[in-house]
């Protein structure tokens, strides 16, 4: 496979880009619900895009009952994970609660409308609680850890940061190293096509950015003071780097399947919500459970 012909970003392109991520790194920083709102407003977006999807497909999601349910879901979450009654009492029972009970109001949903439901159109409202709604919860329990074990020389910075606030900015610039690994690598070796979804991307190009985000997860590691701290950092390169893929090729299948190139046109020169968000989806739950697992 030869490499496709340079092309010039457009300032449109980066001044977008430069405004999502500064925008992304204030709402990291303040965190507590203004993180969980701004959250919810991607979430709401990209769910949106999502159903346009569906419906290219003649499939009839349970749209308006599946928006309400992700955003009691990541309310309920904040609530749970978040301020002094983290993880205990009613409030982590009522986030524990929340998704199964909102599958069951979406098939209920279903069975009430005029025209009978149909496998696909369950499959998707339930799919769309899952993919923008449970795995982008797992942002605000990363971002509420406060447990400074789990960052042992933050005591030692100078900044009055938590061990959640690092955490999820370290997650995030493993999957942009991941982005521009694979981005580099792949414009000057790539070769190979890595799927059949994403005829772009190259096996060289993710093996670049792979390495990217191992080299980086290493030396977070040594830096947060864990034990083994570079083995521990370079594994969870490893997995933002195959889940951030997953989530890439993910959306690029449901938009092939649909017949259209991007998933809309919210950010100019970047397509829609969820052209850019679809690698941070599948990494909070595991990024999450490696790191108190591990650490």
């Amino acid at each position: 496979m030869i490499p496709p012909p340079r092309t010039r970003t457009s300032p449109q392109r980066l001044l977008s880009g430069y405004a999502a991520g500064a925008f992304g790194l204030l709402v990291v920083g303040l965190g507590g619900w203004w993180f969980t709102i701004a959250l919810g407003v991607m979430v709401h977006l990209g769910l949106l895009e999502y159903f346009d999807l569906a419906r290219a497909k003649g499939i009839r999601p349970a749209s308006k009952t599946t928006l309400v349910l992700v955003q009691l879901l990541l309310i309920t979450t904040q609530w749970a994970h978040g301020g002094d009654v983290a993880g205990v009492g009613f409030a982590a029972e009522l986030s524990a609660a929340v998704l199964p009970v909102a599958g069951a109001i979406i098939c209920g949903w279903l069975l009430l409308q005029p025209v009978t439901g149909t496998i696909a159109d369950i499959a998707s409202s339930i799919f769309a609680l899952f993919y923008l709604g449970y795995l982008p919860s797992y942002w605000i329990r990363l971002r509420d850890l406060t447990d400074p074990l789990l960052a042992p020389n933050l005591q030692h910075w100078p900044w009055p940061l938590t061990s959640g606030m690092v955490l999820m900015l370290m997650a995030c610039l493993q999957i942009v190293a991941t982005d521009i690994g694979s981005y580099m690598i792949g414009r000057r070796y790539g070769r190979t096509p890595l799927s059949p979804s994403s005829p772009g991307k190259t096996v060289e190009g993710a093996l670049g950015g792979l390495v990217c985000s191992m080299l980086l997860g290493a030396l977070f590691g040594v830096l947060l003071g864990w034990s083994w701290g570079w083995a521990i950092g370079a594994l969870l390169g490893v997995m933002v780097t195959v889940f951030a893929l997953v989530g890439d090729l993910t959306e690029s299948m449901m938009k092939r399947d649909a017949g259209v190139k991007d998933s809309g046109d919210f950010l100019p020169g970047h397509g829609g919500i969820l052209d850019r968000i679809d690698s941070y989806l599948f990494i909070p739950a595991v990024f999450f459970t490696l790191v108190t697992f591990l650490a």
